[in-house]
């Protein structure tokens, strides 16, 4: 499997930003598909999830019901739609994929090459 992101960019706090990320398999449903950030200087961390049937989660703390992931079969992709950004929102965003039912950063099959996110204040 393969994904490359897009959608990245300078926004200032409080805009929306939309990423998308193109999946490149022939088997899309065998993936649980996700984002996960890394600030400078800190540790990638899972933001949002979404399994092969549509169950979605979240990192509650960081996100708190501003961010929605979604996936269409149709077009092999995964989106994140990320709205109310706020400065510490300010990260390489990375698209992951996943067999293992598991979002911890050692559990991920494949990543994306990242995409940044800044947010000024």
């Amino acid at each position: 499997v393969q994904l490359v992101e897009s959608g990245g960019g300078l926004v200032q706090s409080g805009a929306s930003l939309r990423l998308s990320c193109a999946v490149s398999t022939d088997t899309f449903d065998s993936y649980d598909l996700g984002w996960f950030r890394q600030a400078p200087g800190k540790e990638r961390k899972f933001v949002a999830g979404i399994t092969w049937n549509g169950n979605s989660e979240y990192d509650e703390d960081s996100v708190k019901g501003r961010f929605t992931i979604s996936r269409d079969r149709r077009k092999n992709t995964v989106s994140l739609q990320m709205n109310s950004l706020k400065p510490e929102d300010t990260a390489v965003y990375y698209c992951a994929a996943t067999t293992s039912g598991y979002w911890s950063t050692r559990n991920v099959d494949a990543w994306g090459q990242g995409t940044q996110v800044t947010v000024s204040s």
